[in-house]
């Protein structure tokens, strides 16, 4: 797929030569800082030097005092607790997290996890009842719970106490809870509101911390876990999270917890270099397939695991589950596309609405995602499961799916997500009618201009500017996300040394030098289409979009061209 590459533009350019004279730094420098709002020189020392000492109290999220106060006092009577969590990477951390917290003063705190087929998302009536079955006094939700309203009553009817931690979007009413925390609930005062689930609990954690009055820096031990959930959980990679960010990978990669140890060796992830990246790709997906596929309590079982062999084991099944899940994901990709295929008039769709009673739930968001980004286009995946149909949206720039579905909103049983994803179920009778109203709303909101996917350029880039000074202080932009992405560069005229082939399983690869630079390495993943083009540029050089990475193999670091787009010259 081709992109309309768009430079991007900072909002205060004079703040760019004001930049590159203080800090001593390349145009280039100047512009990627200015891009991401830093303009001045104390706000580029506080995005260059992260500490631990600029992450806000955790007192300022509205009512942690009663619920700091509260586990503070279930930890000195050594009361029953239950942590009831969710099924992803960011549930299973938060999950974690709390038990490991609570464990260490000797309560008998158990864990709840929802199984995603049998009883579906978030606090419910039978949770509840599997709480007090534990004869627990307390019951601690993280990473869900914002809008369990029905359910919070029936704690509180119960005679349990509920704390809720989230991050969430919170619905018209809050919970009658003992204490909701959540950055986004309307009148909370606390000064960020991306903080992942995870996130969450570690701020209850800090301010239970200072309730029980012991030292602060207790709660670091957790920051592995918050690093793994804020890169898994694509929250915003800046302010406090940007911090929490640095910090767990430094411990990630120093002094990893036994699972996370286990896990790394199985799947040969090098300690020592893991990036917010590998989090994402290597690291993430596998603790998410547990959940994915059915039963999310063996990832939790791996990071709370203090016993190596059990640790392996763990890790083991999370990879068998893993390759099933990649498995079931390319079954469905197959026949999403055959089915697209056949219907043979994409280009007068809006939307993609497909459906198919037997595909896996686990993965058919995934799937949705991956048809986005071929072809440029909100896509819906719906599978059946006990006579409803049940689903996943995803959506591109410009088409806010959420509201979409609001527009559908009489057609379906329950819906919920935000702009480019949600999920959604309804009666099967329903399905002609949503896909007519959908398409309808998608053509409305959507021009021909929508479905050209955009690629967003940081700067132009000579390769006589990438030096060992420009590259080190391109790695201190780490770690990034969401909000503060990997720079993508666009460098043009560039000629292709040696012959480019196609490795592996469709991978780009050629080396290019620039009016007579040094040669790079590229790589351009899944982008053997592009073969043809360079081979026929005739010696009139290409044009190409990239970011740039280090290459770890064999051993060895070199620094490498990552490929987004190929073009020829204008």
């Amino acid at each position: 797929m081709s992109f309309r590459w768009i430079m991007a533009r900072p909002e205060d350019d004079d703040a760019i030569s004001s930049l590159q004279e203080k800090l001593n730094v390349t145009s280039v420098i100047a512009r990627l800082l200015a891009l991401r709002g830093i303009t001045t020189f104390d706000k580029a020392k506080t995005f260059f030097r992260p500490e631990q000492a600029q992450i806000h109290d955790p007192f300022l999220m509205q009512d942690m005092e009663t619920a700091a106060c509260r586990l503070a006092t279930a930890v000195r009577s050594h009361e029953k607790v239950l942590i009831y969590g969710d099924y992803d990477v960011d549930g299973t951390t938060s999950t974690a997290i709390m038990y490991l917290f609570l464990k260490q003063f000797g309560l008998d705190a158990r864990y709840f996890i929802p199984h995603r087929f049998k009883d579906g998302y978030g606090i419910s009536v039978e949770g509840i009842e599997k709480a007090i079955e534990t004869g627990a006094t307390l019951v601690l939700s993280v990473d869900c719970g914002i809008t369990a309203v029905d359910e919070a009553a029936y704690a509180r009817e119960k005679g349990l106490d509920l704390i809720i931690c989230d991050h969430h979007n919170a619905g018209d009413v809050i919970p009658d809870a003992l204490a909701v925390l959540d950055p986004k609930r309307p009148g909370c005062g606390y000064p960020f509101d991306g903080l992942s689930g995870a996130g969450v609990a570690f701020k209850l954690i800090q301010a239970t911390i200072s309730k029980l009055g012991l030292p602060a820096e207790m709660a670091d031990q957790y920051l592995d876990l918050v690093a793994i959930s804020i890169a898994s959980d694509i929250v915003p990679l800046v302010d406090e999270n940007r911090i929490l960010m640095h910090k767990g990978l430094k411990i990630l990669n120093s002094s990893p917890r036994i699972g996370m140890r286990a896990l790394a060796k199985l799947i040969k992830l090098e300690l020592g270099s893991i990036s917010t990246s590998q989090i994402v790709f290597s690291l993430g997906p596998r603790i998410n397939a547990a959940g994915r596929m059915g039963d999310a309590s063996i990832a939790v079982e791996l990071m709370i695991s203090d016993n190596e062999a059990e640790a392996e084991q763990r890790a083991h099944q999370l990879e068998q589950v893993n390759k099933k899940r990649r498995l079931t994901d390319a079954d469905t990709m197959k026949h999403a596309l055959l089915m697209m295929e056949q219907d043979g008039n994409l280009e007068e769709k809006s939307v993609v609405v497909l459906h198919d009673r037997d595909w896996h739930l686990g993965v058919i968001g995934i799937v949705a995602s991956r048809l986005v980004d071929r072809f440029c286009r909100p896509t819906v995946m719906l599978s059946t499961v006990d006579g409803y149909v049940k689903g996943s949206a995803r959506s591109i720039k410009g088409f806010n799916i959420y509201n979409a579905l609001k527009q559908c909103e009489d057609l379906l049983l329950q819906f919920g997500g935000h702009e480019f994803a949600a999920g959604l179920t309804m009666t099967e009778d329903k399905l002609p009618e949503f896909k007519e109203r959908l398409q309808s709303v998608a053509s409305c909101d959507l021009c021909d201009e929508s479905f050209e996917p955009e690629l967003i350029v940081d700067a132009e880039l000579d390769l006589s500017q990438i030096d060992l000074k420009f590259w080190k202080i391109l790695n201190q932009f780490e770690p990034f996300g969401p909000q503060n992405l990997r720079p993508v560069f666009v460098s043009r005229g560039l000629k292709v040394t040696g012959n480019p082939t196609v490795v592996g399983n469709g991978h780009l690869k050629m080396r290019v030098s620039q009016n007579g630079s040094a040669p790079f390495d590229v790589i351009g993943f899944n982008m053997h289409q592009h073969l043809p083009l360079i081979r026929n540029s005739n010696g009139k050089g290409i044009d190409i979009a990239y970011v740039l990475e280090e290459n770890f193999w064999n051993n060895k670091r070199s620094l490498q061209i990552r490929l987004k787009d190929v073009a020829l010259p204008a």
